[in-house]
């Protein structure tokens, strides 16, 4: 398995098609189906190039985990205030995004990928921060399972609901 920054519009797709099927599989019991059916799978030439244009900003890094050319996970680490979420502090980086293909967890590539996330964090970042639902049990123990501790309870809007979240924290 290979750690490395997309490379093109391919990485990309694959990235995207990650994110829609751990999303649909991770959160099958937390949100509505109308909710997951929603989250891409099968990405058009547009959402590639979006969310191309979103990894190519100046405070963060984007990872993806490829085996045999397939991208099978990818992480996305923020600094900065203007590109992290409110919960981040001034001094902290944020993991926006971390995802494996449901047919990989377990696998150690959100390890891996988590890791070299939090390397990408400019010198001086004194802890990392992340949101997750409050009911992803799963992620929860992978998080415990990292150092990381439950610093903060909120909520996210997610199509127009209310959902708990929890802000996990690791000092580095």
């Amino acid at each position: 398995m290979e750690i490395r920054r997309p490379t093109d519009e391919t990485d990309i797709e694959e990235l995207i098609r990650v994110h829609g099927l751990a999303w649909r599989a991770a959160y099958d019991d937390i949100l509505p189906e109308s909710v997951l059916d929603e989250v891409t799978v099968e990405p058009t030439r547009e959402e590639v190039s979006e969310w191309a244009g979103r990894f190519d900003e100046d405070r963060g890094a984007v990872f993806v985990a490829v085996d045999e050319g397939v991208v099978y996970g990818f992480v996305d680490v923020r600094w900065g205030e203007e590109n992290t979420k409110p919960f981040v502090g001034p001094d902290e980086g944020g993991v926006k995004a971390i995802y494996v293909h449901p047919d990989r967890w377990g696998a150690g590539i959100g390890s891996a990928l988590l890791d070299r996330g939090i390397d990408a964090l400019p010198e001086g970042t004194e802890a990392v921060r992340l949101g997750a639902f409050a009911d992803n049990d799963l992620g929860a123990r992978f998080y415990e399972a990292r150092g990381f501790e439950r610093t903060e309870a909120r909520t996210v809007e997610v199509a127009g609901a209310e959902y708990p979240l929890d802000v996990w924290t690791r000092s580095l």
